[in-house]
């Protein structure tokens, strides 16, 4: 697997760039989002954790993560996707995502989670793994339409943002999964 370079990717009408640290007003404005802070574990709670969420996604340095704001043409904030718990040895890695309210429902989440997966492919990861609560069921359909097959359920496997361990699903994309068909 080549190494991991902060890189910026286009689909559509969609800009998947690093983050950099003016993102920080932008995700905070977001952070009213009842729905991010419910199924984000850390990072919208206030000024500083939003601070802390915007640097750590900005750094790709240790090569395990691989993180992207998700902008429309202009530059408005519409989301993240990230690659993380990148296994080298394996070629496994996970991904996770979030969408700003007012872009939900316009599959911003799906392409940029199958451009994200379809870049880690490119760059010798074989195995993309992704995790939601099982009563986030709008993550279900992003995962589906983004061409992840569903292969399980974990009993109370991760802690949320209401601090309670919830069951989540566990789904996969192979690199040699067929593409979904988005575009």
């Amino acid at each position: 697997m080549s190494g991991l370079e902060p890189c910026t990717l286009g689909v559509d009408e969609l800009v998947l760039r690093p983050w950099r640290s003016e993102d920080q007003a932008a995700v905070w404005a977001l952070a009213a989002d009842p729905a991010l802070r419910q199924w984000n574990a850390r990072g919208f709670g206030s000024p500083d954790e939003v601070r802390e969420m915007v640097a750590r996604l900005a750094d790709w340095s240790g090569g395990d993560r691989a993180s992207w704001a998700v902008t429309d043409a202009v530059g408005t904030l519409l989301g993240s996707v990230s690659l993380h718990s990148v296994d080298r040895v394996q070629g496994d890695a996970q991904l996770g995502y979030w969408v700003a309210s007012a872009a939900r429902g316009r599959g911003v989440a799906a392409r940029a989670a199958d451009a994200v997966c379809r870049w880690a492919f490119a760059a010798g990861i074989d195995r993309v793994e992704l995790y939601h609560a099982v009563e986030n069921a709008a993550s279900g359909r992003v995962a589906a339409k983004a061409g992840f097959t569903r292969e399980g359920r974990l009993r109370r496997s991760y802690r949320y943002g209401d601090g309670v361990k919830h069951d989540e699903l566990l789904w996969s994309r192979l690199s040699d999964d067929p593409p979904p068909a988005l575009h």
